[in-house]
């Protein structure tokens, strides 16, 4: 049975932090619950969209937040992917049971 994972995109626009204006952040949150600021990988939704396609990342939603105040923008892009399969268990292969060794000097 195929099993997916989930990845979600967050871009927000909000007030720069060292200059007077505004800026545009990116997020990454990961399926195993990771939060990782992807800003620098690109400056548009469009490159950080393609960089998840690369690796294997289909969208399958995109949603705003129009809630938000005056010029702040959130938009995410929910994104899955087909899981890798589990590996099966190794098993081990027994021959007739453990043959000794024997030194001789």
């Amino acid at each position: 049975m195929l099993k997916w994972e989930y990845a979600l995109l967050v871009r927000r626009r909000q007030a720069a932090t060292n200059d007077i204006g505004w800026e545009v952040v990116f997020v990454w949150y990961g399926p195993d619950g990771s939060m990782v600021d992807v800003t620098l990988y690109g400056d548009t939704a469009l490159a950080h969209l393609n960089r998840a396609g690369d690796q294997g990342w289909e969208l399958v939603a995109m949603s705003e937040d129009p809630s938000l105040p005056g010029n702040n923008e959130l938009h995410r892009y929910h994104l899955k992917r087909p899981k890798p399969a589990a590996p099966p268990p190794r098993q081990r292969m027994r021959v007739g049971g453990r043959q000794r060794r024997t030194v001789t000097g």
